[in-house]
C-alpha cells in the first residue's frame, strides 16, 4: 500500500492490486471495474488499452519512479502481470502447477530489456493448441533473471508466488519436462 495526497491534501492510503511488466516500465496499481481474475480479464480484453488507476511506474533502466492518477497501457506491451490482491479469486488457477501436473521451463525475453523467467507451468501451457488459443500461461515459483531486482521498487519481483506469462513475448523456452 502507498499513500497518495487526497483533495484536503492530507495522505490517503491507495491500495496496489495489480502489477504489469512491459518493455520499459513495472507498473504498480489497479484496474478499475475488475470483477474477475486478472488472468481472465487479460485472456477476455478486446480493447486496445488496459486502464490503471492510482499508477506507479517504475522504469526497468534507470531509477524514474513516476506516479499518476491514471495510465493506458496498450495490451500488446504486456509482457508479464500478477494480481496482488484476489478481488475475485479463483482457487484453480492457483492448481495449475501442481508437483504432479507441472514441467519446470526457462524463457527468455528478447525485447529492449532482456530477462529470464523460470518456473513452473502445466505442460505445454506456453504452445497454443488448435482448439484452446489462450494469449497467456500461469507460471508459479517464478525466478526472474537479468533485472536489477535489488531496486526497492522492483523488489517485490523477487517474491511473486505465480506470474501471468504473454505467450508471444517469449522469444525462446527450455522444456525440462
Amino acid at each position: 500500500m502507498k499513500e497518495q495526497p487526497d483533495s484536503s491534501g492530507t495522505m490517503s492510503p491507495v491500495i496496489v492490486e495489480d502489477l504489469i511488466l512491459t518493455d520499459t516500465f513495472l507498473i504498480k496499481g489497479r484496474l478499475p471495474h475488475k470483477h474477475k481474475r486478472l488472468t481472465n480479464l487479460l485472456e477476455d480484453h478486446s480493447r486496445t488499452f488496459l486502464h490503471v488507476q492510482d499508477a506507479t511506474m517504475v522504469a526497468l533502466r534507470g531509477s524514474e519512479v513516476i506516479q499518476t492518477p491514471s495510465v493506458m497501457v496498450n495490451t500488446k506491451e504486456v509482457i508479464l502481470a500478477h494480481e496482488l490482491v484476489e478481488i475475485a479469486g479463483d482457487a484453480s488457477m492457483r492448481r495449475l502447477a501442481l508437483p504432479n501436473k507441472s514441467v519446470r521451463i526457462r524463457a527468455f525475453y528478447n525485447g529492449p530489456t532482456q530477462f529470464e523467467l523460470s518456473g513452473a507451468v502445466e505442460p505445454g501451457a506456453y504452445d497454443s493448441a488448435p482448439t484452446i488459443v489462450r494469449k497467456y500461461f500461469i507460471m508459479q515459483c517464478p525466478v526472474l533473471r537479468g533485472l536489477d531486482l535489488r531496486r526497492d521498487e522492483l523488489r517485490m519481483l523477487n517474491s511473486l508466488d505465480y506470474v501471468i506469462v504473454r505467450k508471444d513475448r517469449m522469444s525462446y523456452v527450455y522444456d525440462f519436462g
